[in-house]
């Protein structure tokens, strides 16, 4: 390899690095993340999620964006996706693993980050329900993947985005 390989070798994997921004993730002092007690995996595979009741209130969502020193969903944190959303009061354990609707398992995250955002949490959600509803992930398991960093169980389950 000559000497002006080796910079162009590095230039395209440092390029190639997703860049992590703090909104990835939550802030585990703020959101430590907070499952219901007593909703088995039996009753989890049982509901028909979002024909549920969520029960996180407007007052709650103020106070989660207060917690975070957001202004609300128009934030410059909260970035726009293409339809124009922007921010989601999301679990950090979801609802289909047994999260529960309280302000410490809450946090703004945005639609529109790039690589990292909303709708890619929402798709490794689904697929952990679906694992543990197949027997082939326990419950514990799949919260723990979201608490510890879901960009990291993302990547293992669909790759980099």
């Amino acid at each position: 390899m000559n000497r002006l390989s080796i910079p162009l070798l590095v230039l395209l994997t440092v390029s190639s690095i997703s860049i992590a921004v703090t909104d990835d993730i939550p802030d585990l002092s703020k959101t430590p993340g907070v499952a219901r007690p007593g909703l088995t995996k039996t009753k989890i595979c049982s509901i028909k999620w979002g024909a549920d009741e969520r029960h996180v209130t407007p007052n709650m969502k103020k106070q989660v964006f207060a917690n975070y020193g957001y202004s609300g969903y128009d934030d410059p944190h909260c970035i726009a996706d293409a339809h124009n959303k922007t921010c989601e009061i999301d679990h950090l354990i979801s609802r289909e693993l047994g999260g529960a609707d309280d302000v410490s398992n809450l946090w703004p995250q945005a639609y529109g980050g790039t690589p990292w955002n909303a709708h890619l949490k929402d798709r490794l959600e689904n697929r952990l329900n679906k694992e543990v509803c197949q027997g082939r992930l326990s419950l514990k398991n799949a919260q723990q993947l979201l608490v510890n960093d879901w960009r990291i169980a993302y990547q293992k389950c669909f790759g980099s985005p």
